[in-house]
């Protein structure tokens, strides 16, 4: 069983190396000079490696749920995000984000969500399948969709990413105004399980 183990992990180029690089116990009063390797200490372990990969992976995923969201209809990408902040245990529904997405003269305003679960509070999202860089001007104008709607939280979501300018803009807004970009959109569909499917999980132990 422990010789199946380890030609199953010698099949990992990581592992190969790190056994190629590591010291070894030997009877033999010569060792191969091949073995011996100043630039061992500089390489990768295995779990280095593994998180590495990992990382890797979860780069290209984020890059993919992008280009698969940018394919879909604006309606669609509405839906997404209220169920994005529903897993994230803000209380509304999608039935709640319906009473202003799609409607004429929804001051850009996309959806609307509750805060918590008896819905105390109202959070309102704009979300945008921008490809350019969003500016100040945009965040401002949404600053204003939530004045004509008396709120005082927002959430704007892009799948591109924001100026400067325009975060400056949200922080010093007198409204609580959230942005996320598309690299930080992928990241909490991924974390949430929206759009993705497990694969597999590795357990790493000491």
């Amino acid at each position: 069983m422990w010789l199946n183990s380890y030609k199953f992990l010698m099949k990992y180029p990581g592992i190969q190396e790190w056994h190629k690089k590591s010291p070894r116990i030997t009877c033999e009063e010569n060792k191969n000079p091949e073995e011996v390797n100043d630039e061992g200490n500089k390489s990768q372990t295995p779990l280095e490696a593994l998180v590495a990969s990992f990382q890797e992976i979860s780069a290209k995923l984020s890059d993919d749920l992008i280009e698969q969201i940018m394919k879909c209809s604006p309606k669609f990408f509405e839906e997404l995000v209220i169920d994005l902040l529903e897993k994230m245990d803000y209380g509304g529904s999608r039935i709640d984000a319906g009473k202003v997405t799609g409607r004429t003269g929804d001051e850009g305003i996309d959806g609307v969500i509750k805060q918590d679960k008896l819905g105390l509070d109202i959070v309102y999202v704009q979300a945008e399948r921008w490809s350019n860089t969003v500016s100040a001007q945009e965040v401002r104008a949404f600053a204003g969709s939530l004045g004509g709607q008396k709120a005082q939280k927002g959430i704007m979501i892009t799948t591109s990413q924001f100026t400067p300018a325009a975060k400056e803009f949200a922080e010093k807004s007198d409204r609580k105004i959230v942005l996320i970009d598309g690299e930080r959109l992928a990241q909490l569909m991924i974390e949430h399980d929206i759009g993705v499917t497990k694969v597999q999980n590795y357990t790493v132990k000491s």
